[in-house]
């Protein structure tokens, strides 16, 4: 599979069948992924994956926390989103949201959909894997873009096993359920969740594809004017222009 295949056809799985996965093939995704760049070579990620009876354990402990009424460990440790999100990217999330609830079935006055949704999240929809990344307390913004590639490394390689995922930065909100559940360091912050495994291609919800921005509204491009330069065999396709 060429990267570019694996990036038109990598989104947000919502709905998992339960087919294992191999842990050989967690493994090789896991190697192959620690390829990612970082500044300085520091690669700065942490990782933990569960299946089976220990992803069992964990998703039966927060439910059963959930039923008591108990939502979150506190404020994430970090700003998953800027607290005044202005244009255009409040209009891009609340359309986001809009879209998925949409292809749920869920709609704006339905608060207890809305809810057990929002608690799927924590079951990793059904997935039979859970990662966990993390990053020391001590390193820097740098270092946070280092983990995010090193993340987009793990859900792009997915695709080449067939495979899908998630990123669920929700799980930041269980940060201290999953610090002492995996016996985390104490100067590691957990930083997001991610579901790893087989797509259920029967739920709606996993048609959602979201649009992107075009070109123009993010890039801006100067100087080839002057280059009689041309590379027809990479140039765009009609979907990656639509995407």
């Amino acid at each position: 599979m060429q990267v570019s295949e694996a990036l038109a056809t990598r989104f947000t799985c919502r709905a998992f069948l339960d087919t294992p996965v191999p842990e050989a093939t967690v493994k090789a995704i896991l190697t192959r992924a620690s390829k990612a760049p970082s500044g300085g070579n520091l690669q700065p990620w942490r990782v933990w994956a569960l299946a089976g009876e220990e992803l069992g354990r964990l998703k039966g402990l927060v439910k059963a926390k959930m039923a008591a009424g108990d939502f979150a460990d506190g404020m994430p440790e970090y700003n998953i989103f800027p607290n005044d999100l202005k244009e255009p990217y409040a209009t891009r999330r609340f359309d986001n949201g809009e879209t998925v609830y949409a292809a749920l079935g869920i709609g704006r006055e339905d608060d207890a959909g809305r809810i057990r949704q929002v608690e799927r999240n924590f079951e990793f929809f059904g997935a039979p894997v859970g990662l966990f990344l993390a990053i020391d307390r001590s390193m820097q913004p740098g270092q946070w873009a280092d983990l995010g590639m090193f993340a987009q490394s793990i859900m792009l390689l997915a695709r080449e096993y067939d495979l899908h995922t998630a990123a669920l930065e929700s799980w930041a909100l269980r940060y201290k359920t999953v610090g002492e559940f995996l016996g985390m360091p104490k100067e590691l912050m957990l930083f997001c969740g991610m579901a790893l495994g087989h797509m259920d291609p029967a739920q709606p919800v996993n048609q959602v594809r979201l649009g992107r921005a075009p070109l123009s509204e993010f890039a801006t491009l100067s100087g080839f004017e002057s280059l009689s330069v041309s590379d027809p065999e990479k140039t765009l396709t009609s979907a990656d222009a639509a995407a």
